[in-house]
Formats: C-alpha cells, sequence, structure tokens
C-alpha cells in the first residue's frame, strides 16, 4: 500500500482491495524474466503511469498520459516498495514528460514545460508551477512528450507530427529540439521525426539514442519502428518520405531517396510502439548488462496479431546495437489477452530498475537476486 490512509481504506472495502492484489498477482505469475531477476509492485494506484524521473533521496515522479496527473512516489524505509505517494498536479494537459535537475521538476504538456520550483521540500504542498516555454504545438495527435536532461545541461524533447502520415505544414512538426531550462535559447536540433517519446545518452560514447514509432496503414509488417541516433544539427530522419531506413513511403515519398537521410541504428519490428529507453550504468545486474540498452515496448494497437507489450534489451558493441532480446515478457498472453502495457524504464541508485505500466496503473521494481 502506499500510505496509511490506502490501507484504511483497504480495510473498508476489503473485497475491492483484494481483487486488484489478486490482479497484480496474477500480472505478475505471467511475466517471464532471465533466471535469477525478480519483479514485483514497487508502486500501485498510479494511474495511466508513463515516464519517471529520479529526484532527492530516491523520490520518483511519474507523469501521465490520460490521467492529467503528476505523482511523486518514494519508498522512504528501503525496502523496496513505495510507501508514500504525493499529487504533484492534477487535470494537465497530458502531462506525459518528467525531468528532475537541481531540485526543481519539470513536466512536459502537450503544449508546454512548466518548472516547479524546490519541489523536494514541498512535496505536500507542491508550488505553483512557472511556466519556462508555451511555443509548442497543441494538437493531441503525438503531442505528448518525453523529457530528459543532456549533459549539456539542456532540456531534450521532440515534437511529433498531428497525423499517421502527412506533410508536416509547420517547421516545429517531426523535430528533435533542445533548450535551457528557462526557456531561453530554443533550437531545432533534427527534423523527420513522426513520434519520439523516448531518448538516452550512450554511457560510453555520450551520444544520443531515441526511439521513433512508424506509420501505420502499410500492413502487419511495415514499416519498422526504429532505434535512432543524433550526432550533429541539422539531420533528417526520413519522414514522411523514408522508413526503416529502406521504404520509401507510397504517397508522399516522390523523387525522395532513402539515401538521403540518416538510417536507423536499429530496425525493431512493426508497430512494436518502443517508448521509453535507459542505458544501464548500474552494478546490482551482472556485467553482461553494463551499457545496454533496456526499451519499453507499448505494444501494437491495430495488428492482425499483437505483439510488444514486453521490455526488451538491446545488446551493444562497440557503441553500437547488434541484437535484441526480451528481458521481460508474458503482458500479451498466448490468447491475445494485454495485462500490462510497460511504457518506461528508470534506474534506481541501488542498480534495481523501475517499469511503468499505463494500463495496469502501476510501477515494478526488477532486480538481481543471483
Amino acid at each position: 500500500m502506499n500510505s496509511i490512509k490506502e490501507l484504511g481504506l483497504c480495510l473498508l472495502f476489503l473485497n475491492s482491495c483484494s481483487a486488484e492484489t489478486t490482479n497484480h498477482q496474477k500480472v505478475l505469475d505471467s511475466l517471464t524474466l532471465p533466471k535469477g531477476f525478480s519483479i514485483s509492485i514497487y508502486a500501485d494506484n498510479v494511474p495511466s503511469a508513463r515516464t519517471m524521473a529520479l529526484g532527492k533521496n530516491g523520490v520518483v515522479y511519474v507523469g501521465s498520459r490520460k490521467q492529467g496527473d503528476v505523482y511523486a512516489i518514494h519508498d522512504s524505509d528501503g525496502d523496496g516498495v513505495a510507501d508514500k505517494k504525493y499529487v504533484i498536479a492534477t487535470g494537465l494537459y497530458m502531462p506525459n514528460g518528467v525531468a528532475y535537475k537541481k531540485g526543481d521538476l519539470f513536466v512536459a504538456e502537450i503544449n508546454k514545460i512548466s518548472r516547479y520550483k524546490n519541489i523536494d521540500q514541498k512535496l505536500n504542498n507542491p508550488p505553483k508551477p512557472v511556466v519556462v516555454y508555451d511555443k509548442f504545438p497543441s494538437e493531441k495527435h503525438h503531442g505528448w512528450k518525453y523529457l530528459r536532461f543532456g549533459q549539456d545541461n539542456k532540456l531534450y524533447t521532440a515534437v511529433g507530427v498531428p497525423c499517421n502520415i502527412c506533410m508536416p505544414e509547420k517547421e516545429i512538426y517531426s523535430s528533435l529540439v533542445r533548450f535551457n531550462p528557462d526557456g531561453s535559447d530554443f533550437e531545432i536540433i533534427a527534423r523527420g521525426i513522426r513520434n519520439s517519446v523516448g531518448l538516452d545518452w550512450h554511457p560510453s560514447t555520450n551520444k544520443l539514442f531515441f526511439t521513433e514509432n512508424g506509420r501505420d496503414e502499410l500492413g502487419d509488417d511495415i514499416p519498422p519502428d526504429e532505434l535512432n541516433s543524433w550526432s550533429e544539427k541539422g539531420q533528417h530522419y526520413g519522414y514522411p518520405f523514408c522508413h526503416g531506413g529502406t521504404i520509401l513511403d507510397p504517397e508522399l515519398a516522390g523523387d525522395k531517396k532513402c539515401e538521403q537521410f540518416a538510417a536507423p541504428e536499429w530496425n525493431f519490428k512493426a508497430h512494436m510502439a518502443p517508448l521509453g529507453m535507459r542505458f544501464y550504468t548500474g552494478k546490482q545486474f551482472p556485467k553482461r548488462y553494463k551499457n545496454q540498452l533496456f526499451v519499453a515496448q507499448h505494444g501494437s494497437w491495430n495488428r492482425t496479431e499483437p505483439h510488444g507489450y514486453r521490455v526488451a534489451m538491446v545488446t551493444f558493441k562497440g557503441g553500437k546495437p547488434v541484437s535484441e532480446q526480451a528481458f521481460i515478457s508474458g503482458w500479451l498472453t498466448s490468447k491475445g489477452d494485454v495485462l500490462g502495457r510497460p511504457t518506461d524504464v528508470l534506474q534506481m541508485p541501488d542498480g534495481s530498475l523501475l517499469i511503468t505500466d499505463d494500463k495496469l496503473g502501476v510501477v515494478y521494481r526488477v532486480e538481481y537476486k543471483g
């Protein structure tokens, strides 16, 4: 339970709590991990849990999409289960992205970025947000954002396109952008990105990698979703002309050639919906997991036979991805039932991983016991 108050509610409504606990255990029992790993519920009752940011003293901030809320969860006694939950904000416009820096929380809604100053000292009584940037488009379609701080202390996010496939009408669509924490020095650093909701920097090369969701309505198996890397301003990743590095769009390619654009570093299967991602730099997992990439694959929504609904590990060698395998699977049953949808991955100070699930409204904890 997340608090004594919730424990009291559980005792009052014992049947409903028992049903929820049983459902969570059913999901956990269905999940498959490599030998030596275990998964548990770190926090429940986190509706529409999406992306995460690690704050001071192990406090984890969680954004949501449909729910419109931002949460803070905390395992104050160190037993591997969050025992405190705070609601930082409510009724926001799909506050999917959260980032933390020097005591301040940054929240990305579809059309703006806001800053909650000194959030660490004000969890019980959150401060009023200060808007730092409000010039993003307001279209909901692919408008929800991932938000991360780079090593240059700038905020990075992407602006998706308001369609499945179209020629973006404004320069800002299909872009990767960055800016200072106060909103200044805003710049578009890349284009041709349909919808990216996950990014991280390789621990050895410091190269920026990001996931991209491919277009629909070309069939079950094309085009692939992508893992891209960024290295210099002005790069273009192909949308809407080329998909997956080799597939020209049948509607909009015109006279374009795929060779004109930056090719993916790795192609995922079509419609896997790769979202949040993290390179693992901790010491808890065995050495073979060091500097490897964990990707939350949210799962297909309109494929004839659904797939995805898992956390994958992309293995890197020499700074390049070379293979992909399931790290956690089972949210999609053999009968095609969807038990959960992973959305983001966060490494904790002890080397364990947290994983959000926006269908079940929980945060999982993965640890290695050997």
